[in-house]
């Protein structure tokens, strides 16, 4: 098995701690290791570091490079800009050797957490038989743990094959809180991670049929590496699911069920991070008197906090982000600001 992991996203829920030159993929959350290299991590020994490719950007390039030093550096592919995973993982398969594009292939995001890496592995490794065996596009789906409105979900059809495998109905989109809730009730719906699993070859042919012009664009930078930057960009902008994994019929899940997040927000670190006696938690040098619930991350410096409840306080070296944790997912409003202001510096 080989793996792809897609490391170009912005992290821009997780400002001030975030910037441009350091994603929230390149960010210690939770320990001393990046979300990225927990990522690698928890593959082996199931995938090595020798099979593992990644896909960033140009700006991230190096900073991946020095990250994952396991890496072989050439494996460690660098879009020139981003254009969606569509066209990110087409690329990125395309430009592995032919004898890996015949492999099955696990296309993992880089900023996610699993909280059981043994039982994520395990999922892993049921999926990549499955997808072995009968060459058919695989995806883990994770066991709602609530009615989360932030996410899009995969309807499942009745019953259940070898390996314990779902046959995948339908895509759907984030629901409003009334179909959450009946989602999650009815025990029919997994989350939607954006993992998924194939033979290489076999995704580069579903691309031909379903994406012709993202096919034909792929063979021309493979025939002419040279003019990657000129190319890259004619490419269609689509995501994975809306240009190939709707319109499969066959498309396959496993239940992921390992205390999946994808940390995409201050309020999810929140909920993972162990807290005190009062219900807060902390990372750095911080006081709280009198406070309960709260979220304190100091990257540099202390944060003290008296007398308040359910906030997010964070502090970098130069820059303070205070809010209520409830409305963790808005911080984006603060960056659409800073950009309109040109606030590069903070950006």
């Amino acid at each position: 098995m080989r793996a792809l992991i897609l490391a170009g996203g912005s992290g821009t829920r997780f400002w001030p701690l975030s910037r441009k030159s350091r994603p929230k993929q390149l960010l210690a959350l939770e320990g001393e290791r990046t979300l990225l290299r927990d990522t690698l991590e928890r593959l082996a020994p199931a995938i090595g570091p020798e099979s593992v490719w990644v896909c960033t950007t140009e700006e991230l390039a190096e900073a991946v490079r020095r990250d994952l030093p396991s890496v072989p550096p050439e494996q460690i592919l660098s879009e020139p800009q981003g254009r969606n995973t569509a066209p990110a993982i087409a690329w990125a398969v395309r430009s592995m050797p032919e004898a890996a594009r015949r492999e099955v292939v696990a296309v993992l995001p880089a900023d996610h957490r699993m909280g059981d890496p043994a039982a994520f592995r395990e999922a892993l490794e049921r999926a990549a038989r499955v997808v072995e065996r009968e060459d058919r596009v695989m995806t883990l789906g994770v066991v709602p743990r609530w009615a989360e409105t932030g996410y899009g979900y995969l309807e499942l059809e009745p019953g259940e094959g070898a390996e314990g495998v779902r046959r995948v109905r339908r895509f759907v989109e984030k629901p409003s809180a009334e179909n959450a809730e009946r989602f999650l009730a009815s025990g029919n719906y997994l989350w939607n991670a954006g993992i998924f699993l194939f033979r290489g070859s076999t995704l580069l042919d579903l691309v031909a049929e379903h994406q012709p012009e993202l096919s034909r664009g792929l063979e021309e930078i493979a025939a002419a590496p040279d003019r990657l930057r000129e190319l890259y960009g004619r490419l269609p902008a689509d995501s994975i699911d809306y240009a190939i994994m709707e319109k499969l019929d066959g498309i396959a899940t496993l239940p992921l069920d390992c205390g999946w997040s994808d940390l995409g927000s201050w309020e999810a670190l929140d909920e993972i991070l162990p807290k005190d006696i009062q219900g807060n938690t902390s990372h750095g040098d911080t006081l709280a008197l009198d406070a309960r619930g709260n979220l304190l991350f100091a990257g540099q410096g202390t944060i003290a906090v008296l007398g308040v409840e359910d906030l997010v306080v964070v502090r970098t070296g130069d820059a303070v982000l205070v809010m209520p944790k409830s409305r963790s997912q808005e911080v984006r409003k603060l960056v659409s600001e800073l950009t309109a202001a040109g606030r590069k510096d903070l950006l």
